[in-house]
């Protein structure tokens, strides 16, 4: 342990005296030696996050993990091999762990440090001046539909990919009266996203075999001109709905005129159909439609319900 802990001083005290911000970061060591028996990632790890709390650097234990994992090949130190958190450290990761550390200490957030962070199953490069991606913005989304066998793979996907934490499946009819009152514990949203059954009931017999034969018919027909579950979702919005919050359906190539002429005889919704947009085959096939104001009766920054509970984080 005392030749490492002369290698850590000749390490960390010849370079670090050339200026630049590498020079910064090296002589930044001195003040928190001796260092000499400090050459495993956990004892690191306790090192820095001592310097951190008596610096008064935010999140200290956890900075100090993500810098040692990141130098050692992982993304946590708890998804470090456990052989790895009582190994003996080479100089070089020693002189990465010193130099990300130093950078913590000028108070630059981890994110950019490591150059890279993980968001929603994505692993994105970061880097100043840039936006980082936080956990208390990522979206939650609320899955509707009243079909059973819906339902259950739903719930299949979202576990196997993870996502049941961030996902809210309601079994729910919208055509049923009152049927807004269910998802009241997790409104307003500031999206509908919706891929109704708009078929117009005269085309069913007209689709191809693969679909006619295998999939749901009531996910398909919409009625007579194919507006039946639209006109459900569109009037739902009115308690679903931030001001300025937008709906975004598929819908068949005649309907951006039928949705558009319904909704002007519906002013009471404040719903304008504001872009269409087409298919791979240039059809109109996509209406983006946004609540214009608040509604009457129910002012702005009043939800008739009771409010979801906050995520901490």
């Amino acid at each position: 342990m005392e030749l490492g802990g002369r290698m850590l001083w000749a390490l960390l005290s010849g370079p670090g005296r050339r200026g630049g911000t590498r020079g910064w970061a090296f002589s930044s060591w001195q003040p928190h030696l001796p260092l000499a028996g400090l050459l495993n990632a956990k004892e690191l790890v306790s090192h820095w996050t001592a310097v951190f709390e008596k610096r008064g650097i935010p999140e200290a234990q956890a900075s100090s993990e993500y810098i040692v994992a990141h130098v050692l090949g992982a993304k946590t130190f708890q998804s470090l091999r456990p052989e790895l958190w009582t190994q003996p450290l080479t100089p070089w990761q020693l002189q990465c762990i010193q130099e990300l550390s130093s950078r913590r200490l000028q108070r630059m957030p981890v994110q950019y440090i490591l150059g890279e962070w993980d968001f929603q199953g994505l692993s994105l490069k970061m880097a100043p001046p840039v936006f980082i991606p936080r956990p208390e913005t990522e979206s939650r989304v609320i899955a509707v539909d009243k079909g059973e066998a819906a339902i259950c793979l739903t719930e299949e996907n979202a576990q196997r990919l993870r996502l049941l934490d961030r996902i809210r499946i309601v079994p729910l009819d919208v055509t049923l009266e009152g049927s807004w009152a269910h998802l009241l514990p997790w409104g307003p949203v500031d999206l509908v996203v919706s891929n109704p059954p708009y078929v117009f009931h005269q085309d069913m017999e007209q689709l191809a075999p693969e679909i006619r034969s295998y999939e749901d018919p009531l996910a398909l027909d919409g009625g007579e001109e194919g507006m039946d579950i639209i006109i459900h979702i569109l009037a739902l919005a009115r308690w679903l709905l931030k001001d300025s919050g937008s709906i975004f359906l598929e819908v068949d190539p005649r309907h951006p005129e039928l949705v558009g002429n319904w909704l002007q005889s519906q002013p009471d919704l404040s719903l304008d159909l504001v872009a269409m947009r087409r298919d791979f085959c240039g059809r109109p096939r996509f209406l983006h439609i946004q609540k214009s104001g608040p509604q009457r009766g129910c002012p702005a920054d009043v939800w008739p319900g009771p409010q979801p509970a906050r995520v901490p984080g």
